[in-house]
């Protein structure tokens, strides 16, 4: 892809790498990983202090269709800065309906793991509970200088603002940064959660899942309105991607995994996931005995048909 040779060192391939520049390289390496589309989360704006691009420019790079996913603490981080605590509540709902009407947003997302945990109460909270815990929050970003958005009940708030939305909810669950707390990160501690929202029919995704990747897809299996994927966990575990795909699908309904990269950052990341989900697809299929049609198949519902169908024709509502 960078003319570094088959197999270089790691001196030849940033030799290679430096030689294209930075744009050629970037695009070389996007346009080999040959996807069709991009659901971009806008939630993170640098990588290591550098700015990221944004979403016209990653497409003319990538030559992908590029949607935007809304980060929920994110956007009401923001957008709570001169709110009151009475206010709150409604500052960011309105915030967030806007920024999702704005941007054309396919999804929003959740970083409730790193923020809190999963291990949540999972009712809806009252619009006192929310004025109460907004007063604790900005009297304590007051204190400390920090404004991140940590407080349980705010949290459930920006959660079930989405619910309302309709749109479908990405949520980090599993291994991550180090600034998670990892046991909190299973995804089984949603189930109460997952429960309350059913009747509503919102989407939930949860994302990564590793190393709880059979709790996840048993919940895609038992609740109507939840699916999972393996992103970021097969570009981390090297020979171990295919059986850790083999155990998703254990469980999961086909029609329920979703392929991703979560690459950001470096376009390595993205060539990298790409090829991580095509080799263990492939090894799975051909251990699983399938006639190429049927591997195909399935193949391409992980690959693009699940989240064509899950994120281009969930409704927006009012």
């Amino acid at each position: 892809t960078l003319d570094a040779g088959r197999h270089p060192t790691p001196d030849t391939y940033l030799e290679a790498r430096a030689a294209l520049g930075p744009t050629e390289s970037a695009r070389r390496l996007l346009h080999a990983a040959a996807l069709d589309s991009c659901f971009v989360d806008t939630g993170l704006e640098t990588a290591a202090g550098a700015p990221l691009l944004d979403l016209p420019a990653f497409a003319a790079l990538s030559g992908t269709r590029v949607r935007e996913v809304i980060r929920l603490e994110h956007v009401a981080q923001q957008a709570a800065t001169t709110s009151t605590a009475a206010h709150w509540g409604e500052t960011t709902r309105t915030a967030i309906a806007e920024a999702v009407r704005a941007a054309d947003a396919i999804a929003v997302k959740s970083v409730l793991a790193y923020r809190h945990g999963l291990d949540i109460d999972p009712a809806r909270p009252a619009p006192a509970e929310v004025a109460h815990a907004a007063g604790e929050h900005l009297a304590e970003a007051a204190r400390s200088g920090n404004p991140r958005l940590s407080h349980p009940t705010l949290l459930r708030h920006l959660l079930w603002t989405a619910v309302d939305l309709g749109l479908p909810i990405q949520i980090h669950t599993g291994f991550g940064d180090p600034d998670l707390t990892l046991h909190r990160a299973d995804p089984s501690l949603l189930t109460d959660f997952i429960r309350a929202v059913e009747p509503h029919g919102t989407p939930l995704v949860l994302l990564h899942c590793y190393p709880y990747h059979r709790q996840a897809a048993w919940l895609a299996q038992a609740f109507p309105h939840v699916y999972c994927d393996v992103g970021l966990t097969l570009s981390y575990t090297g020979p171990a991607a295919p059986r850790l795909l083999a155990e998703t699908l254990e469980l999961a309904p086909f029609g329920k995994i979703l392929f991703s990269t979560d690459a950001y950052g470096v376009p390595e990341l993205h060539l990298v996931g790409a090829t991580a989900f095509r080799d263990a697809i492939t090894r799975w299929t051909h251990d699983a005995g399938l006639r190429p049609a049927e591997a195909a198949r399935i193949a391409d519902l992980i690959g693009a048909a699940n989240a064509t169908r899950l994120y281009t024709q969930a409704p927006l509502r009012p």
